[in-house]
Parts: C-alpha cells; structure tokens; sequence
C-alpha cells in the first residue's frame, strides 16, 4: 500500500513540476494535440464511411431479408468503432511519445538538471533514438494487447468478468502506461526494455499507484493531452529515486579521485 501512494505522489508531483514551469509546460502540449488531432480526424471519417466499408467486405449480407442483413451490418459498424475507440486509447500514449520524443526528451532532461545539477545522456543520434522508443513500444503493445484479449475473455465470467476483471485491467494498463513514460528518463540512462520491465516488477505497487490512475484519466484524449507533460515529469522524478545514486563509471571515478597519490588501487 505504501507503493501505491508512493506511485501516486510521484505522479501529482509531476504536475505540480509543469504548473510551476509554465513555459515548457505549454510547449509539451504539442505532441499530445497533434495526436488528438490525428486520432480525432481518423474517427471522424471512420463514423462517416465505416458503414460504407462494412458494406462493402460483407456482399454475403446483400440478400438477406429485412431487417436482419441491417442489424448485422449494424453490428458491424457499432463493434468497428467500439474497437477503433479502444485501439485509440491503448495507443495514444505510445504515439503521443512518438510524435513528441524531442518535446518529452528536452522536458525529462529539464526536471533531471532541475533536481540534480546534470541530465544524463544516451549519446545516441535522435534518428536512432526514434527507432528505439518505436521499437519498444511496439513490444509494449504486443504484451498489452495480449493481455487486453485475455482479460477480454475473462470478462465473461459471470460477476467476477463485471467486477474484479475491469478493476485488474486498469492495474495492467498502468503498468504499461508507467513504463512508457519512465522509458523517456531510462532511455537516456541506457536502459533496455527488458532492464526497465524488470525495475518495474520489482516495484510493482509504486507502478500501479502511478499509472492506474493515469489509465483512468486517459479514457478521455483530451485529459491525456494536459497531463501527459506532467506524467512524463512525474515519471522521471520516479525514475530519480529508483536508479543508484550514481553510475557505475561516475562512482569508480570517484573512488579513483580520493586513491592517494602514489598508491594503487
């Protein structure tokens, strides 16, 4: 439990962090209202032609008597849109982080100098960087995915699929969503995705209590598009305290510094 609140405290102290840096506050808005745009412009036209497209890959359906070839099409169409809205939430972070890597990059590089001084540094080129946040969050949503059409399934069972299994799936959608966000300060610290989802497991608590919450406000776009700055300064305050208190080369620097002179090592 005390992970939970933990999880939670880093994520309102991220938003509180923007709050009081309005100024890059408002430019970390970008991506997130680019997304929405894009995503929005794709639902519209799926509301406008999805009946058309239904339609079309279902010529078996054209001979049907009335009304039932129109409530299957019908069906169709409302479960096409049901699926797209849900594709639209389970990537909208991924591809918010996408499309604003150098925005969330230069925000996550602000809060580490603000609290320590220094913003580690991958030392990769941006094009190389690109291809490795979309590498991994491909992967993250490979394993959401699945873990999306078990619970799915789940959802079947009577009162446990109606109670437990949407309260479970919030939990896993947080963990997700926490290791999206934290992928932006660790990248830098030249952490691989299996390192990081192995940091995250071994605090499972403090992940849910920072990303559940996320993934419940993140049902509405427009809500993700005004905290996901925060969120993603949250995330690297997290990711502050989880890393040692230095690098391995810095501390064997150190040690090297206070050897005397003339001795060895």
């Amino acid at each position: 439990m005390r992970d939970l609140g933990a999880g939670f405290g880093y994520l309102m102290k991220g938003q509180r962090w923007v709050a009081q840096h309005g100024k890059k506050y408002g430019w970390s808005l970008l991506p997130g209202l680019i997304t929405l745009v894009l995503y929005a412009a794709a639902l519209v036209c799926l509301a406008v032609w999805g009946a058309d497209l239904v339609d079309w890959s279902t010529p078996f359906a054209d001979d049907w008597s009335s009304p039932w070839g129109g409530l299957f099409r019908g069906f169709l169409t409302a479960v096409l849109f049901a699926l797209a809205l849900l594709l639209a939430v389970l990537t909208f972070t991924a591809v918010t982080l996408l499309i604003g890597q150098p925005f969330y990059e230069s925000l996550s590089e602000q809060v580490d100098i603000a609290e320590g001084g220094h913003a580690p540094e991958s030392g990769l080129p941006l094009w190389r960087e690109l291809w490795i946040s979309a590498r991994d969050s491909l992967r993250i949503l490979v394993r959401a995915a699945l873990w999306g059409i078990l619970l799915f399934a789940l959802g079947f069972l009577p009162f446990v699929g109606q109670t437990v299994i949407p309260v479970l799936g919030f939990f896993v959608t947080g963990f997700f969503l926490t290791e999206e966000l934290t992928a932006v300060a660790l990248q830098r610290r030249g952490v691989e995705l299996r390192e990081r989802l192995a940091l995250l497991r071994s605090r499972k608590g403090l992940a849910w209590g920072f990303g559940a919450p996320l993934a419940v406000a993140f049902l509405v776009p427009v809500v993700a598009v005004f905290l996901m700055p925060g969120a993603v300064a949250g995330a690297t305050l997290m990711v502050r305290d989880l890393e040692p208190a230095a690098p391995d080369a810095e501390r064997e620097g150190d040690q090297a510094d206070e050897t005397p002179q003339g001795t060895s090592a």
